[in-house]
């Protein structure tokens, strides 16, 4: 079924309070992708940010994240005060996340909420602490300690409860009762607010595109609980780390620095761990895309200690017996995997064979020396095709710079011209593609240049901050890219979905 959507994290949306949230300019989001006829909305991780504020770097796999809380709905229910927040200095640039800011001044407002709240939710937070039991127990201690340590990563605690010695577990759950308490609390405002916005998402006729990453944080709740699931040494630290070679882009390759799974472990225990990480995500999201598909084949392993990823190799993932166990688990989830990057025959077959959909990057398709497998009229059938993702250039930002030879093959096959647009010429070329589903970048909607840019891969610090301004919207733009979604057959079909169960 044809349909596109529109890729936008939730932390760039505006709001007086410093970073975009899950209030009234998320539902305000939802009436415009109504409004303009589109059937998804895509977001990066929603989870708890970690190193470099990324939100491929979380705390836990499992939990979301305290900044996409939004303070008025708070307010509304009585857990703040207006006076208490309105007037707080949380970044001076209305297009940027300040991540610094953030950290300091939210979580006091949280605590507050948490004091006047907590009592009178006792009874739904039980309820919710039960449902979740299978991480927001270690969660919560787990945050718990590392404020009592000083944010420091677990690496770094005393041995006993490093180890989680039980004698050490008992005296900290103890010590810590409350804070525990209240990082469970904030999980239950998060996916309260989440779940009403998803709600309202469905019933608009639009459906959630959630983001996983495929590895977890090495200071996480993740790799301190289940430290049998990760190639780590005695000391808890990692043998070896993700992370991906050297390429035309990177001569140094990425190093990601995520302990790796130990999937001989994880196939022992039935992917437990993956079956429940999935299930959760279904029922955050209507659609889960996978961040590095090819790593379930084989996996890129570089030794701990090393400062580029030049020195790594290649060793075997689980394939589709990971995917085999999880659909005969779980019925009804969809799945879009992420596949850019290195592959191989044998990632090509993988892919196949499981009947996920793959990716396509338009911008890489217009290289005027090589055929590639990403040039619009290659996006056929079951792929979902972008202009560019949060990792790449805007398109704008693009045919800036690109070279000259690629910027006509750019202008040559789509009948680029100003007066039309440059972003709007690109994006009626990705809607005529045959790939069922397209995906576009607000900054691209918006003809936005590199100053929008989400990510820059293997580079710290600038990123994750983008947000749009307070008067983006325009009824123009939701008339063409309505106009264009009619145009090439991609007008919405609502449909209720159900929600995937575990199969007991």
């Amino acid at each position: 079924m044809r349909a596109s959507g529109i890729l936008l994290h939730i932390t760039s949306l505006p709001s007086p309070y410093g970073v975009g949230t899950m209030g009234k300019e998320a539902y305000r989001f939802v009436d415009f992708l109504k409004e303009s006829s589109q059937s998804y909305w895509q977001v990066l991780p929603v989870l708890t940010t970690g190193y470099g504020d990324s939100p491929y770097q979380s705390f836990s796999t499992f939990a979301g994240n305290p900044y996409l809380i939004d303070l008025d709905m708070l307010s509304e229910d009585g857990l703040l005060q207006k006076s208490e927040y309105e007037d707080i200095n949380f970044g001076d640039d209305p297009s940027r996340v300040d991540f610094g800011k953030l950290f300091a001044e939210r979580s006091p407002l949280l605590r507050k909420a948490y004091a006047r709240g907590f009592e009178k939710d006792k009874e739904a937070f039980d309820v919710f602490c039960a449902k979740n039991s299978y991480w927001m127990e270690d969660y919560g201690l787990y945050m718990a300690l590392k404020e009592h340590f000083e944010q420091k990563s677990y690496h770094f605690w005393p041995l006993d409860i490093r180890h989680r010695e039980d004698s050490a577990l008992q005296t900290y759950r103890r010590l810590l009762s409350d804070d525990v308490r209240f990082y469970q609390y904030v999980q239950f405002l998060f996916f309260g607010q989440w779940m009403k916005l998803k709600s309202y998402a469905n019933a608009n006729g639009i459906q959630i595109i959630g983001d996983i990453p495929i590895y977890v944080a090495d200071d996480s709740a993740d790799t301190w609980s289940h430290k049998e699931l990760f190639w780590l040494d005695i000391e808890c630290q990692p043998v070896k780390v993700a992370g991906v070679p050297p390429d035309g882009f990177t001569s140094d390759g990425q190093l990601w620095g995520n302990p790796l799974y130990l999937w001989d472990v994880h196939k022992e225990q039935n992917y437990d761990w993956w079956h429940r990480r999935i299930l959760a995500s279904l029922e955050m999201y209507d659609v889960v895309r996978i961040d590095h598909f090819r790593g379930f084949e084989s996996f890129y392993a570089v030794p701990a200690g090393e400062t580029t990823a030049r020195n790594g190799v290649w060793m075997k993932g689980p394939g589709l017996d990971l995917f085999s166990s999880l659909t005969a688990k779980i019925k009804g989830f969809r799945i879009i995997a992420e596949d850019l990057g290195y592959m191989d025959d044998s990632v090509r077959q993988m892919l196949a064979d499981s009947g996920f959909p793959g990716m396509k990057i338009m911008l890489f398709g217009f290289d005027a020396k090589n055929e590639t497998d990403d040039a619009p009229y290659k996006h056929m059938g079951n792929c979902v095709a972008y202009i560019g993702t949060h990792d790449n250039e805007t398109f704008i930002g693009w045919i800036g710079h690109a070279c000259a030879a690629d910027k006509r093959l750019a202008k040559r096959y789509m009948s680029l011209t100003l007066r039309e647009g440059y972003n709007w010429g690109a994006i009626r070329t990705l809607m005529g593609t045959g790939a069922e589903l397209v995906i576009m970048q607000m900054q691209d909607i918006l003809g936005l240049d590199n100053s929008a840019r989400m990510n820059t891969p293997s580079t710290l610090g600038g990123n994750w901050q983008w947000r749009l301004i307070p008067d983006w919207y325009t009824p123009v733009i939701s008339k063409k890219l309505r106009t264009m979604t009619k145009t090439y057959a991609r007008l919405p079909v609502h449909k209720k979905r159900a929600t995937p169960k575990l199969n007991k």
